[in-house]
């Protein structure tokens, strides 16, 4: 059985602030719909929309959403399609939105979607199984160098160039296929003191491979910008990150939102202030309880943002 569990599940809801009954909201990552349920289960007149580009997983998630009640609106599509899919629904504001990027249990524990290192599988790692784009086009296709960016841009992975090598050669001899393939070549091309250290050594490769594959940054950078434009007055934005890459860009969006642009030195009185105001200086993070209970949640961060 397939369960997805959402990470700071009630810390995001609670810091959507008193979601309104009649307000317009989006889970920008359906996913499980854990979100989805608290979202909607506070709602009368109001109205939520649903992004999600992976049609399994929201075939899973509608049971759950239709017995809380009808007032939402599934939308297939990525969450990078969010202002030209709202306004397309008759929607030109929001009074909330959610973003939990990280990437749902019906796509790492289906073992034929190839996300997991740990199950042996075709290699795909598409959230959109529509696209052609996929991880063995990558591995196969790609040339060494653009590889090499990948896995070190992607993945901060330290021996990029060894295993873009490592890939070359097996490539070389025959096409890599499956998971366990790829992971047979990282083994190969670290050294033997990296593998023993803990964690699995094909971890950052994967994650680089599947940022590239669904193109996670651009989209995230580019849907945010939307979502906060599209804010209504005392509208929030909160996004769950989990690895530092999608939390730099977070960071550095909402505090150039959050801050006046002034050139220094200028003899000015300060009378106005910044369109958005951070509602955390720090990021939250997991509690205790939960870091216990849900393996997944241990590099979770959440940060959120209020349009004045």
């Amino acid at each position: 059985m397939l369960i997805h569990k959402s990470v700071l599940l009630e810390e995001a809801v609670e810091n959507l602030l008193d979601i309104k009954s009649d307000g317009i909201y989006v889970d920008a990552t359906t996913g499980g719909g854990g979100h989805s349920s608290l979202i909607l289960g506070k709602l009368t007149t109001g109205h939520l929309y649903c992004f999600d580009q992976d049609e399994f997983a929201f075939s899973k998630t509608k049971p759950r959403l239709d017995a809380i009640g009808g007032n939402y609106t599934f939308v297939h599509s990525n969450f990078v399609n969010l202002k030209s899919e709202l306004n397309r629904l008759g929607v030109e504001k929001i009074d909330g939105i959610i973003y939990d990027l990280g990437v749902s249990s019906f796509q790492f524990d289906i073992p034929e979607r190839g996300f997991s290192y740990k199950y042996d599988a075709p290699l795909d790692m598409r959230m959109n199984q529509n696209q052609e784009l996929n991880a063995r086009t990558i591995v196969n296709e790609y040339p060494y160098e653009e590889i090499v960016k990948i896995l070190y841009r992607y993945g901060e992975e330290s021996f990029a160039k060894q295993i873009a090598r490592g890939i070359e050669k097996e490539r070389a001899i025959k096409p890599i296929e499956t998971t366990f393939e790829l992971v047979d070549v990282i083994k190969k091309s670290l050294p033997a003191k990296v593998l023993r250290q803990k964690g699995h050594p094909a971890k950052q490769t994967f994650q680089a491979l599947r940022i590239a594959v669904n193109d996670e940054l651009r989209v995230f950078e580019v849907s945010i910008k939307d979502a906060l434009e599209m804010l209504n007055s005392n509208g929030r934005a909160v996004v769950i990150t989990f690895h530092s890459l999608e939390d730099r860009i977070c960071k550095t969006i909402f505090k150039e939102a959050s801050t006046l642009d002034i050139p220094d030195g200028l003899p000015i009185v300060i009378t106005e202030d910044a369109p958005f105001e951070l509602v955390t200086k720090k990021p939250i993070l997991p509690s205790e309880e939960e870091l216990t209970e849900n393996n997944r949640a241990h590099s979770a961060k959440m940060r959120v943002i209020r349009k004045r």
